[in-house]
């Protein structure tokens, strides 16, 4: 049943998700297109609620173009003019309000529209919702009905003026970006969320979709969770949840009636977001100091967002105030996450090539930054960036399933075949005449010397006990393990040849994982084929050492040696070898070299290359 899952996983579904999201993005395009051609409603910026001037900052007045946005990061922005004509072709007036007061009234002072509080003069239906925070806007929508409005007003021939004031000592956002004002009809509202925001919806539901099952999923049907996959998966439930949240962020107070509590909702999103990427770059560090480090930068960034939550929450200083210190704080967190990866590039590519993919979002994040002071374009810079980078992550992802699907069928397939190789190693390693020669080697110690055969005859239990259990081990095993069965081996050797056979180590590294038995098989050629042929017997030196891409074993002798070239065509099968070999090079992506001079020895080098080694944050 799993192989069959994970062969309709790795053929139809991987394929099908990539054609969907690309098909859903078309579809989103499109639908996005819909609301420029519905009657029913008109959406406006600032620039067209009045046809008149305005003026930012007590500056000088400049005409209103009815065709443009007005882009100005200001503190008190004014208008003058009169309401667009098609106002008098709607039954209703919503104004969407993000972080600023806003006051439209008559010229001669005898009507008025505020999202301010606490003013008596207005009448009570004219007001979004009283709020917690008196000296915070929020995130609001404000509907009134046309009816309600003098037709001199409606019909564009009375003087108006309308105030926007953004309350925050820093001005980082644009007039257009905080205010919005649509005209429409009953419902409007419902229908410019469902024409303009409902695609987006839609499609970070999906990303939260697999965020909370794919790559999770994906990974267990695989064999194995992976850490690294948990972590993207979170990146992209919450990277869906927040983009959800910024597209629904105009409509939120239609639902929660506590417009600081919309301001909350979007805000905490975004900072659970970055906490989460945070968290993803830490999974791709291995060393113990960058990833110590890694813990900190996480730790500090959380216990930051969540002190901006709760001033905000005990109406000490909202989340839009302490905004542009989080910007700077996002930035340095990311920065160093950053660095720490720079640290661990060096011989890593796979960390390389995560870096560069991660770089644009430093980018984008500082030119947000900067606009904090300089005033580019209104902070948008971000989304883009992030939305290009996640989908490049997402398919890199993607396709990462899909070679490991691909690994994990290869590896079913040797299966067999590595289970034959083992029944073939083992009868070799424990063939009739070493038995016979071991048993009778004891059998001679059980009189001269009884505690030695006693010795003897435990180890060689255990030895063959250790060649059994081979044949139910089907993945590599450390090299502690593999080195602790050939030392008993070679007791049993040294026990036979005496002073004809020294065992040399020189083990300066045991932290690596190798296919089991596979050693054996090589050091008992250096015995049998090596100082066994040579008369007054020779040294089997066994050593490892650790280099900036691979794990070494080298097995040496000094015995008769052989020449390499005729071996290959001397006509004879080396089964043996050639099972060793495959086991290495399937199992672990090892290399045997083989070198020998005849007369003077031979050298086996076996190679194991570190980035095939089992992965420390994968568990089986």
């Amino acid at each position: 049943m799993k192989t069959k899952i994970k062969e309709y996983l790795g053929g139809k579904v991987f394929t099908s998700v990539i054609v969907g999201l690309v098909l859903f993005a078309l579809v989103f395009m499109i639908v996005q297109c819909i609301p420029y051609f519905q009657t029913d409603f008109t959406n406006k910026k600032m620039s067209t609620i009045l046809v008149g001037k305005y003026s930012v900052d007590g500056g000088k007045w400049k005409n209103v173009n009815p065709t443009k946005t007005i882009n100005d990061h200001f503190h008190k922005a004014t208008i003058k003019g009169r309401l667009d004509e098609t106002a008098a072709n709607f039954d209703t007036l919503a104004f969407s309000s993000k972080d600023v007061w806003f006051t439209l009234r008559s010229a001669d002072g005898k009507f008025e529209i505020s999202n301010r509080r606490n003013k008596p003069d207005m009448p009570e239906e004219l007001f979004v919702p009283a709020d917690r925070m008196i000296c915070t806007p929020g995130y609001g929508v404000t509907e009134i009905l046309t009816e309600s409005f003098p037709k001199t007003v409606l019909n564009g021939k009375q003087d108006m003026i309308m105030e926007v004031e953004y309350p925050y000592s820093l001005a980082t956002q644009s007039l257009s970006d905080c205010l919005g004002v649509m005209y429409c009809h009953q419902d409007g509202l419902y229908n410019q969320l469902f024409f303009k925001s409902m695609p987006s919806f839609l499609l970070f539901v999906l990303v939260c979709f697999f965020g909370l099952f794919f790559f999770p999923v994906s990974s267990f049907v695989l064999g194995k969770i992976n850490y690294k996959y948990l972590c993207f998966g979170a990146l992209c439930f919450f990277w869906g949840l927040y983009m959800i949240t910024q597209s629904l962020g105009d409509f939120l107070n239609l639902w929660i009636t506590d417009v600081t509590i919309c301001l909350f909702v979007v805000r905490m999103t975004s900072y659970l977001f970055i906490t989460v990427a945070l968290l993803y770059f830490k999974s791709n560090l291995t060393k113990p100091v960058t990833r110590a480090i890694a813990n900190c930068i996480v730790a500090v960034f959380f216990l930051s967002a969540a002190a901006a939550g709760v001033l905000h929450l005990t109406n000490t200083m909202d989340l839009t105030a302490t905004k542009p210190n989080m910007f700077i704080n996002t930035a340095v967190c990311v920065a160093v996450m950053l660095v720490l990866l720079c640290v661990e590039t060096r011989g890593n590519r796979n960390a390389l090539v995560f870096l560069l993919s991660w770089s644009p979002l430093l980018i984008t994040l500082s030119l947000d930054i900067l606009d904090q002071f300089i005033h580019l374009a209104g902070s948008r810079f971000f989304n883009y960036g992030l939305a290009i980078i996640m989908a490049y992550q997402i398919v890199s992802l993607i396709l990462d399933l899909r070679k490991q699907y691909k690994e994990a069928i290869r590896y079913q397939q040797i299966q067999k075949e590595l289970y034959e190789a083992k029944v073939n190693v083992m009868v070799s390693q424990i063939r009739p005449h070493f038995m016979y020669n071991a048993l009778t080697s004891i059998a001679m110690m059980c009189e001269l010397d009884p505690k030695t055969a006693k010795e003897a005859t435990i180890t060689f239990a255990k030895y063959l006990r250790g060649n059994m259990d081979s044949l139910k081990q089907t993945a590599p095993v450390p090299f502690a393990q593999e080195l602790e069965h050939l030392k008993k081996y070679l007791y049993i050797e040294k026990m036979r040849f005496d002073d004809l056979l020294n065992i040399e180590y020189d083990i300066q590294t045991t932290d690596f994982k190798l296919p089991l038995l596979s050693i054996q098989p090589l050091v008992e050629n250096a015995v049998k084929h090596g100082v066994g042929m040579k008369e007054d017997g020779g040294t089997v030196k066994i050593s490892t050492h650790e280099t900036e891409t691979a794990y070494e074993v080298i097995i040496s002798d000094d015995g008769v040696g052989f020449d390499v070239n005729s071996q290959k065509n001397d006509g004879r099968s080396h089964i043996g070898m050639e099972n060793t070999k495959k086991r290495l090079r399937d199992m672990c992506g090892g290399e045997v070299i083989i070198e020998s001079v005849v007369g003077e020895g031979t050298t086996v080098t076996v190679i194991l290359p570190k980035e095939e080694q089992p992965n420390e944050n994968t568990v089986s």
